[in-house]
């Protein structure tokens, strides 16, 4: 596929219109994909802060309402005259053919799932390319998938109900289905093209490559960002903010404090100092391994903090986990403060926070989840300027920063953990006791997922300990212990997740292990529940 030698950088994103699709999110990632810069911004965005952003193209997600239902979501209609180019999906499509004079049809039959879909006429979206030898950079050939004949079937996936019935002007119909006469249409010299399935899912057959004509030929943009580049730019964004001032790093133990930690510490040095705060919260020997790593492989000043005690104590009686979370952030930036006084000057607070933690804590285009430490726990007030250099990443981008920055791998592919640690994963009212019980059998846990060799394949595996017992029978004696719940999952980016299918004999061991292993534990469940509905975390 060629691709234009001139294209977007982080300065000219392609902004991702949310309409209150699922998928939002995704579609952001799959750009990103293309190493093309995105953002998720709301559908009550006007043409004029577009403009401001200066965007090198927009994407309409879609979204589960219909065109004709008054009040559904609109956009800006000034947007269509801005010439920046456009792509709807689903219901975006929909929106694009229903305000520039089209008709959409309430036809009684929808389409879900698998679908074939004719493709009626050569098309920038399906091909061909203009020069199919100019890149060979690992992507699937498009044409393997999406040909230019008339009149061919593909395989795409589709979650509609309303069709397109009738194009606007000036648009051609390139696709069909059986229930969707407009399956594919566009306006090339107007740039604005819609498709009605969803290409951004992996059930769609080259539905990637569709994405990236429409970015590289369809938009002109060239596949500027890289690991490299964010790298590049993000240490100059540091210098510029931290200047010659002095920066705390709070290290939790996870991959994203640490890439965090490590960025910082390319750009601004000595200038930086970290602050590991135990909180008895952390999974087992964790502590000390996060300390190993970066005094003596790092060579980070590193100021270690036991606050165990301060944590537990403020945690007494507290069960909702929303009140949990903005404690335990709290303390965080308080026992920050404290820190800081050994740190001369230091005026600058690093964390590390990510895209998915700002999406799911609330903002303009996203409903609230659940309030992440380092954003919805956050005070009011505090003594410091925040510093969040991985906030508009996923966490895959986060690793692969890690990795460039030289990390040990053992950092870098760490399972996420959440910063409230095993507060959390302990289900009501967090105690040392419960805590440590709990850590014990999260190390049986992720000890064995790795001896089963499936690490990397897991996204997160970890126990949860319920506030609930039950009775059971262990050495011909009635005992009433408590139930420890194992969760796994997979996924790209946290944003959607799947329970993890893992063996059987993996899931008798790691139950065996528990139940033999850790007293007070009689029985062991497995968490078969996806995200949505669910969340990752139990609290």
């Amino acid at each position: 596929m060629s691709l234009p030698a001139e294209g977007a950088s982080r300065d000219h994103p392609v902004l991702v219109v949310d309409f209150g699709a699922q998928y939002a999110q995704l579609i952001a990632r799959r750009v990103r994909e293309a190493h093309i810069y995105s953002e998720i911004v709301p559908h009550t965005i006007s043409a004029n802060e577009i403009t401001e952003r200066q965007p090198g193209a927009v994407i309409f997600s879609g979204g589960p309402k219909s065109v004709h239902i008054e009040g559904s979501p609109r956009i800006d209609p000034d947007i269509y005259r801005l010439g920046i180019p456009i792509l709807g999906i689903c219901y975006g499509a929909q929106l694009i053919a229903a305000q520039l004079g089209g008709e959409v049809s309430r036809t009684g039959i929808g389409e879900y799932g698998r679908t074939a879909m004719t493709v009626r006429t050569p098309s920038l979206l399906f091909g061909p390319d203009e020069d199919e030898t100019a890149a060979d950079d690992g992507r699937q050939d498009p044409d393997t998938l999406f040909g230019p004949e008339e009149d061919t079937e593909r395989p795409v996936w589709m979650s509609h109900f309303d069709s397109i019935s009738t194009p606007p002007d000036g648009f051609v119909v390139t696709a069909s289905t059986p229930q969707a006469p407009v399956a594919a249409l566009e306006h090339p010299n107007q740039r604005i093209f819609g498709v009605q399935f969803h290409p951004e899912v992996a059930h769609t057959p080259g539905g990637q490559a569709v994405l990236e004509r429409f970015l590289y030929q369809g938009a002109g943009l060239a596949p500027s960002w890289t690991t490299e580049s964010f790298i590049d730019e993000a240490v100059a964004a540091i210098r510029a903010q931290i200047g010659g001032g002095r920066a705390v790093c709070g290290l939790s133990g996870g991959v994203d404090s640490a890439v965090a930690a490590a960025l910082v510490h390319r750009a601004v040095g000595h200038q930086l100092t970290c602050v590991f705060v135990d909180t008895g919260l952390m999974r087992q020997d964790e502590g000390q391994q996060v300390i190993d790593a970066f005094r003596r492989s790092q060579g980070i000043e590193l100021i270690a903090v036991d606050a165990a005690d301060r944590f537990f104590d403020a945690l007494v009686g507290v069960i909702d986990p929303e009140e949990k979370r903005k404690i335990i952030g709290e303390l965080f930036i308080r026992i920050f403060e404290e820190a800081a006084n050994q740190v001369d000057g230091a005026a600058f607070l690093v964390q590390g926070t990510l895209y998915p933690d700002v999406i799911e804590s609330g903002s303009d285009s996203a409903a609230k989840i659940k309030s992440h430490h380092n954003v919805g726990g956050i005070p009011e007030e505090m003594d410091f300027e925040l510093v969040e250099p991985l906030r508009d990443l996923f966490k895959d981008e986060v690793r692969a920063v890690g990795h460039e920055l030289g990390l040990p791998d053992e950092i870098v592919w760490r399972h996420p953990f959440p910063g409230p640690g095993l507060g959390v994963r302990v289900i009501g009212e967090v105690t040392p006791s419960k805590a440590a019980l709990l850590a014990q059998a999260d190390a049986i846990v992720r000890a064995e997922i790795t001896a089963a060799g499936v690490e990397r394949e897991v996204w997160q595996a970890f126990a949860v300990l319920p506030d609930i017992r039950t009775v059971g029978v262990m050495g011909d004696e009635r005992t009433y212990g408590q139930v420890v719940v194992i969760r796994a999952v997979t996924s790209e980016d946290a944003m959607t997740a799947d329970w993890a299918r893992l063996p059987y004999e993996l899931l008798e061991k790691m139950s065996s292990r528990i139940i033999n292993e850790v007293d007070g534990i009689n029985r062991v469940a497995y968490d078969i529940t996806s995200k949505p509905p669910g969340t990752i975390e139990w609290e």
